[in-house]
């Protein structure tokens, strides 16, 4: 881990649930969307505390780069609640863990208020007028609420019908050659089955590279148009 991945690994700590492999490849994207000049906002859906928001607004910082918008959308009340489907990678069902009076069952609930969030945006010192809070569903705030066109796409909300939504009406508008990051691909065998769901009705043979045991990372290749791919 560089120096400067490092330094915001630990200031970020506190703020998420995500592993530093993932921290580090966020910040790696970062990187990689401004050498290639990648045009478009930076978007998170379901961000708990912020704390991978906040990895991504101090690596732009820390490029000289406060340009991007940022959008951060999520309930702020906690996970709701999950389909059937959505059990994790040893079959458990999210709904009786959700449930469950354990350390595990509240970080699954996932809970923390929109002004906790907002406080720890603060303290990155990113343009405050660069950032989005887009509070409630995603089944209800998207598409009406989402940015023309973005540069990194970040998914970590767990169950299979939130991702499916969220690649559905945002990855159309994820630029060529920009970064989709899948957060718990390899846990929840929803958010997986989304994925796969989604690129195969898309006909996409997307290249989902292993972050670590459950994050995956796609770079999105150019759309060919029907005259170029005759």
């Amino acid at each position: 881990m560089a120096e400067q991945q490092a330094a915001i690994w630990w200031k970020v700590k506190p703020y998420t649930m995500t592993s530093p492999e993932r921290v580090v490849a966020l910040c790696q994207s970062i990187a990689y969307l401004e050498e290639k000049k990648i045009p478009g906002a930076i978007v998170e859906c379901g961000v708990w505390k912020g704390g991978s928001m906040m990895a991504a607004a101090l690596a732009l910082q820390a490029l000289a780069s406060t340009h991007r918008d940022l959008y951060l959308y999520d309930t702020f009340t906690g996970m709701p609640e999950p389909g059937l489907i959505d059990v994790d990678w040893q079959g458990r069902p999210a709904r009786e863990l959700m449930r469950g009076k354990t350390r595990e069952g509240d970080m699954i609930r996932a809970t923390c208020s929109l002004a906790e969030v907002k406080q720890g945006m603060m303290l990155t010192s990113y343009p405050w007028e660069k950032l989005r809070f887009v509070a409630g569903q995603v089944e209800a705030t998207l598409p009406d609420q989402a940015p023309d066109r973005i540069a990194l796409l970040r998914l970590d909300t767990d169950w299979y019908a939130s991702t499916f939504h969220e690649l559905e009406h945002l990855y159309p508008r994820l630029a060529d050659g920009g970064v989709l990051i899948i957060d718990d691909y390899g846990h929840w065998q929803g958010a997986k089955r989304a994925v796969d769901d989604y690129f195969r009705a898309q006909g996409i043979d997307a290249d989902l590279r292993p972050i670590d045991f459950t994050g995956r990372l796609v770079i999105k290749r150019p759309t060919m148009s029907p005259a170029r791919a005759a």
